[in-house]
């Protein structure tokens, strides 16, 4: 097949994860018959992409995100109308356990797309995005699998939007208890008190919970401090310690200790590297 005057059919090299960014009018027009051995995800923030297929074409709006399977036909570039197309995107080889999350609607044989239309899904999504490219960068000896983590967690909260996703019902008293830990991550953690607001003896509550969320309330509890806190460090100028107690950590330097143990580096690092370079 005869590639488009202009247009490029470069593959990059296989990589468990190659992520980046374009903006305005930077990307080039794409063109592979053959597509790339891995998977291609496209976020796009603003202005619209143009994807060409077999039958027809289609435009990306913002806070879409496209994904071709490996092997499918790609062209796509900026939306002539639009002269502009931010976007993010990911080259990825997905792990065998990630499958479930990656059959999303199709727009033609092997395209695919999702659209995000909570802000706050947004942020969160855009901020783990730029963690990825972030980490890619990165000289840290731990750098690669937090990346593949921030991955991962994209494609999970993808996940939670896709309507062609089969979800085995949760007990509504685990939503309860789920509500109860995520509306007080201020309040000082008491499993009675957890128990008694899903309705359970805790020992049923510890036993239930476990089996359908796959962690226990504590642990949950403090994931989501952490991840609260991380959101606060990127997008507030709420300080360390404010940040500490707003979440539920009463010591500052506890605090410091595990974010660090969960993320690989300070609170303060963590803000420096995050907010570097946002708009």
């Amino acid at each position: 097949m005869k590639i488009p005057a202009g247009a490029t059919s470069f593959v990059p090299k296989l990589s468990p994860l190659l992520p980046g960014s374009f903006q305005g009018s930077a990307i080039r027009h794409t063109f592979r018959p053959k597509g790339t051995q891995d998977w291609l995800m496209i976020y796009t923030r603003r202005g619209s992409g143009l994807y060409r297929f077999e039958w027809g074409e289609f435009r990306s709006q913002p806070h879409d995100i496209t994904l071709y399977r490996p092997g499918t036909f790609q062209d796509y570039q900026l939306a002539p109308e639009t002269g502009k197309w931010d976007l993010l995107w990911a080259h990825f080889i997905a792990r065998s356990d990630w499958m479930p999350w990656l059959d999303w609607p199709e727009i033609a044989l092997g395209f695919m797309r999702l659209h995000v239309s909570e802000k706050s899904l947004r942020r969160r999504i855009i901020l783990r995005w730029q963690e990825m490219i972030r980490w890619d960068f990165s000289s840290y000896s731990c750098s690669r699998p937090l990346a593949v983590n921030a991955l991962e967690e994209v494609l999970i909260w993808c996940d939670s939007i896709n309507p062609r996703r089969v979800r085995r019902p949760v007990d509504p008293r685990v939503d309860k208890a789920r509500e109860h830990l995520t509306t007080r991550l201020a309040e000082p953690f008491s499993e009675a008190t957890l128990a008694r607001a899903a309705g359970l003896s805790p020992s049923r509550l510890r036993h239930l919970f476990r089996s359908q969320t796959g962690d226990s309330p504590r642990h949950f509890l403090e994931r989501q401090r952490l991840r609260k806190a991380g959101d606060l460090l990127a997008l507030s100028r709420r300080t360390i310690a404010e940040i500490a107690l707003e979440t539920g950590f009463a010591n500052p330097f506890y605090f410091s200790l595990r974010f660090k143990k969960e993320t690989g580096e300070s609170p303060r690092a963590y803000r420096q590297r995050v907010t570097l370079g946002k708009e």
